[in-house]
């Protein structure tokens, strides 16, 4: 284990498959930290793969029937973050049967940086209702079997992804055992356009200079097209040092990421600006199918500058060109398939006392500094609401503080690892000189003995900016954890099975 000295959040990714390579891999994936820190990450590669069919059946439903057995339709709700419930839909009515295996799917979206809880409940349709469409079946006219509820974690997460849960009868004052009400199995099959992946070089020529000493520093972003008109950042590539005709490392964009081949794609070129303020370069508009026709024929696109609003000026066409130096689509192993092989996610928490601790330890002689956890299971014990987070029961110091280099030195040598570190800012302070870590700022980091980073394996999220917003601290902070790992994988060719 890399031993860094300021606060982790730490999520091992192992597997019960080890090949020689996987080793290695086994040891360490994500480590999350929480820091008091102040600066953004400019890009989010949000997990999102589409679960082509969501299927249902049961077994051993409760007969309500008198002289026949049940006419069972189930019913899928999502559960909100306030406990409300949201009808995905329901299934067809299966007539006379205690086992049904119901053909209607569902189609659901997995989000891995989201809990996602889904409840099913299971009716039986009264004979008088079995002509009328079900979406217009008055629940409360229909007799309730029994109700079940999940994550969509827990079910894509099982080797074959088939998960059976009991369904219970609530609100029945008997013994819980005498409340179930039979079984209901549950079955998630990912969606093909979710594994399949467009390939891409991309380069430019004759970019103009942005800068007044230097050539451009120039990076592309490329977004998708909403039917709204608001471009959505899917992809950005790493930032190039004074060049003006760059080629950028290969980009992956799944086919579901970007809506289709034929979805409409905004590719911008900029130059990299450490403020922020990146200058447009161009830009140009293309679906994936046109930027494979561009490989195929060798020729490239002029990029071009919208024009201002409000001006009746056409685009200015710039003499500067992107080229698709390759293209090629392949069936990719996708974070689910990983799961699925056996890989597993282990979650441990710390917590970063350098800026707090690098005041307050003047005033303490001893320098230890008593840290406590709550609301978690510590090693062999039931759930606590005050623990050491030393691990230790007789004393609670937590030890010394170090310094920021130490730190980068760790982060360099991680970055060969399957590892990533995510960031929490806490607090309004002004850490500047932390930005470094951020590799999404410009050069990647380099250690006290000249050594650079391999990849990135930064992500930051500052608290304050989402406290308040529709996406949580957790959504923001996990976005890019599934395409780092993935990164990881498919550089070294590590499959999900053995």
């Amino acid at each position: 284990m890399v031993a860094l000295n300021i606060g982790k959040c730490l999520c091992f990714l192992r597997s019960g498959y080890l090949t020689r390579e996987q080793v290695q891999l086994s040891v360490t994936y994500c480590w999350v930290m929480v820091r008091a820190a102040d600066w953004a990450v400019e890009s989010r590669g949000i997990c999102q793969m589409r679960i082509g069919d969501l299927s249902l059946s049961a077994a051993n439903l409760r007969d309500r029937d008198v002289l026949s057995k049940s006419d069972p339709m189930a019913v899928l709700y999502m559960k909100g973050s306030d406990g409300s419930l949201q009808e995905l839909g329901r299934t067809e009515v299966v007539l006379n049967s205690l086992n049904p295996k119901w053909i209607r799917k569902y189609t659901l979206t997995y989000q891995f940086e989201m809990v996602q809880t889904l409840v099913f409940r299971v009716y039986d349709v009264d004979t008088q209702f079995q002509n009328i469409d079900v979406k217009a079946l008055k629940l409360e006219e229909q007799q309730f079997l029994g109700e079940a509820s999940c994550t969509l974690s827990e079910i894509v997460t099982k080797s074959n992804r088939i998960l059976t849960l009991d369904l219970a009868h609530e609100g029945v004052s008997a013994p819980a055992h005498t409340r179930k009400s039979g079984q209901l199995m549950v079955y998630a099959e990912e969606s093909v356009s979710s594994k399949t992946t467009a390939e891409m070089i991309l380069r430019c020529s004759d970019l103009e200079s942005k800068d007044l000493f230097s050539k451009s520093d120039p990076f592309l972003v490329i977004s998708k097209i909403t039917e709204s008109g608001i471009l959505v950042p899917i992809c950005k590539t790493e930032v190039l040092k004074n060049d003006h005709n760059p080629k950028w490392k290969q980009i992956f964009l799944s086919i579901q990421q970007v809506g289709s081949k034929d979805s409409p794609l905004t590719i911008e070129c900029f130059n990299f600006n450490s403020n922020g303020k990146h200058d447009l370069l161009g830009k140009v508009q293309k679906s994936l199918a046109e930027l494979e026709k561009l490989h195929s024929v060798a020729m490239g696109e002029s990029l071009f500058i919208p024009a201002s609003v409000g001006q009746n000026h056409h685009n200015k066409v710039l003499k500067s060109q992107l080229f698709v130096d390759k293209y090629s689509e392949n069936i990719q192993h996708t974070f689910l398939d990983y799961l699925a092989g056996g890989y597993e996610l282990n979650f441990m928490v710390a917590i970063d006392f350098t800026e707090v601790g690098g005041v307050l330890q003047f005033y303490d002689s001893d320098r230890k500094f008593p840290a406590w956890g709550f609301g978690a299971r510590p090693i062999d014990g039931p759930v606590s609401h005050c623990f050491n987070l030393n691990g230790s029961s007789s004393y609670c110091e937590d030890g010394v503080i170090t310094d920021l280099q130490e730190t980068k030195d760790a982060f360099v040598m991680a970055s060969d690892l399957p590892l990533s570190i995510l960031i929490v800012g806490v607090g309004g302070a002004d850490f500047k000189e932390m930005e470094i870590l951020d590799a999404d700022k410009g050069d990647r980091l380099e250690s006290s003995t000249g050594r650079v980073a391999s990849r990135d394996i930064v992500q930051f999220v500052p608290f304050r900016d989402v406290q308040s917003g529709e996406v949580s601290v957790v959504q923001s902070l996990l976005a890019e954890l599934p395409s780092q790992f993935l990164t990881y994988v498919r550089a070294r060719g590590i499959g999900p099975n053995p």
